[in-house]
């Protein structure tokens, strides 16, 4: 019988599967340059790791088992809960800052749909040790210069809010469950204005006031841009959101400034439906967003400073984001920016006949050791055919073995874009360039 893979899961043959190593080792290059070095995390974990973060109502979505000794373990659903393990387990010999940076699969055991799947990659940013907003500007300028690096540049932004202000906001407009709240607020986009109503109603706010802050979120649209972000903080300061919501919009001022430092000013808005669904954040919240409408975060993250404490460590600092790989590729793909798979091949190797196979599998090897790509014919195939191969695999160049028209000691070298040809000695054959 035939199989298939399982419901929620991908096979990722040639060329998908090299455009995917493509934008990881370019995510890799982006976080080295900025100054995060790599961890690895297991795969599986204690499911009380979970537990201790999110509550019971992690089960629902995660692939939950008992192993042989009877202990329930899961699939990591998410990367942060091990990497704040680690640190925890480290915190006492690691100098401060901690810049960690992570790809790792991870699996949800949710309803699939365009852009999640119940396996996917995921590309961790964490930074541990840093109080101020400096951690979050650092973050976003990386994310930036990382979505800038895989091909996305102009087609996102991102949206940037705090809890404080958040809850600066359910107090202004009487929330009595700050929680509830929180979860309509992060549905604002997701569901109908009714059903956003019908939400915040059952938050303890009154009709006039839910049309009150409907009226506001409208006001905001989908993010008050960098420019226009002081008026609109004042005018939250004139309505008076408490002092815990007057800290949070001091920290946002400052984290705009940085970021127009950065370079990024054109490239953030102020949003105030951005709260996050994960309950250990504890100020800043942001998420990166498609320019073309779509209202499905490309991204999150924030700060969540006591998340270390719950896996004993120290009172610490932490801020990070997580960029999932399924909704990075509808972005690329929907612009025509994804890559093509694996890297082109330096060089294919073409014999006139086969008894030459002996020859260019030795001068195969001889450019591999020089540190070029290079290949030739397996299959004893005609010249129109290997030519046709060194296509496919868009080789930059091709070495012809056996030519007449190659003097002693010479090679015919043919570039493959121009279809150029020349002789070069057999002794630069593997000098790069």
């Amino acid at each position: 019988m035939p199989f298939s893979p399982l419901r929620g899961f991908r096979d990722y043959p040639p060329p998908e599967a090299g455009a995917r190593s493509e934008i990881r080792r370019r995510m890799r290059a982006t976080a080295r340059r900025a100054g995060y070095t790599e961890l690895e995390v297991p795969c599986v974990e204690s499911f009380e790791l979970y537990q201790m973060k999110s509550g019971e109502g992690i089960a629902t979505e995660t692939w939950l088992f008992r192993d042989k000794g009877d202990r329930p373990v899961a699939l990591v659903p998410e990367t942060t809960p091990s990497v704040a393990r680690i640190f925890a387990e480290r915190a006492k010999s690691e100098p401060l800052p901690v810049k960690w940076f992570t790809i790792s699969k991870a699996w949800r055991y949710e309803e699939p749909q365009a852009g999640r799947t119940r396996e996917f990659l995921q590309f961790n940013l964490d930074i541990f040790g840093v109080p101020g907003v400096e951690a979050e500007a650092d973050l976003l300028a990386t994310a930036a210069m990382f979505l800038d690096d895989v091909g996305a540049t102009g087609l996102y932004a991102f949206r940037l809010n705090d809890r404080a202000v958040a809850e600066g906001i359910g107090a202004l407009y009487g929330a009595q469950d700050i929680p509830r709240f929180f979860r309509a607020v992060d549905r604002y986009h997701k569901i109908p204005p009714a059903e956003f109503e019908g939400e915040v109603l059952q938050a303890g706010l009154s009709e006039d006031a839910a049309r009150e802050l409907a009226s506001l979120f409208t006001t905001a649209g989908t993010g008050v841009p960098a420019r226009e972000v002081e008026p609109f903080f004042q005018e939250l300061e004139r309505r008076g959101l408490g002092q815990a919501g007057q800290v949070g919009i001091d920290r946002m001022r400052r984290l705009f400034r940085l970021l127009e430092r950065a370079g990024l000013s054109g490239c953030v808005v102020y949003d105030p439906t951005v709260v996050r669904g994960l309950a250990y954040y504890t100020s800043t919240v942001f998420e990166a967003y498609s320019r073309s409408g779509d209202t499905r975060a490309l991204f999150g993250g924030g700060r969540y400073d006591h998340l270390v404490e719950l896996f004993d460590g120290p009172a610490m600092a932490a801020a990070g984001l997580a960029i999932g790989d399924q909704t990075l590729e509808l972005l690329l793909k929907g612009a025509g920016r994804w890559p093509e798979g694996e890297p082109p091949l330096d060089t294919y190797v073409v014999v006139n006949e086969p008894t030459r196979m002996p020859e260019a599998i030795e001068l195969v090897q001889e450019l591999r050791r020089a540190g070029l790509s290079a290949d030739c014919d397996l299959l004893g195939r005609s010249m129109s055919k290997q030519f046709k191969e060194a296509g496919r695999r868009r080789a930059r160049r091709a070495l012809i073995l056996g030519l007449k028209e190659a003097g002693p000691g010479a090679i015919v070298e043919r570039d493959l874009t121009t279809g150029a040809q020349r002789e070069v000695p057999r002794s630069a054959v593997s000098r790069p360039g």
